[in-house]
């Protein structure tokens, strides 16, 4: 017990350390008028947010930028629920930008923020391009959160689930 402390502990204090270092400068965004910075241009700059993070004590090693070239993955979509809607339209996702439900966007677990890839629901072949600029879905199976819109445009908007499959751009 006195170990996983220990290495717990130590784990924590690393991506204090990681975080401290981090050139993150803050939002790149706050309005639906102004135009999101390009994953191509944070990665640029220095912008790319991809530090591990820790969510319940569970501890996320995003990708890199350059591991995204190949990033495929299939597996179930969920869509930011009514909590979302009500909740959480203006304030900002984890890379600082003002989520807003009504426009195309996800957020994923690994993947470096922000990030632009094609998903596709397997049900309809339905398919969007989406900006990932937040983290989740921590629930167990599921492998993308898209906002409302997202879904919408996907067809699974009233089902609340689809499988999907999510392809960089970047190829």
């Amino acid at each position: 017990m006195k170990t996983q402390k220990r290495i717990g502990a130590l784990l924590l204090m690393t991506l204090m350390t990681l975080q401290a270092c981090s050139t993150y400068k803050g939002a790149t965004t706050t309005s639906r008028s102004l135009q999101p910075i390009s994953p191509e241009e944070a990665y640029r700059l220095g912008k790319l947010k991809n530090t591990p993070y820790l969510i319940d004590g569970r501890l996320y090693v995003p990708m890199s930028f350059d591991q995204v070239y190949a990033y495929e993955e299939t597996g179930l979509a969920s869509w930011y629920g009514q909590e979302t809607l009500d909740q959480h339209n203006g304030q900002p996702t984890a890379y600082g930008e003002v989520f807003d439900p009504g426009l195309p966007s996800a957020a994923h677990k690994y993947l470096p923020l922000p990030m632009i890839v094609k998903v596709t629901n397997l049900e309809n072949k339905a398919s969007i391009i989406v900006r990932v600029n937040d983290r989740g879905p921590f629930i167990n199976g599921r492998v993308i959160d898209l906002s409302a819109e997202a879904a919408r445009q996907l067809g699974f908007y009233g089902k609340g689930t689809a499988r999907v499959k999510i392809e960089s751009v970047y190829r």
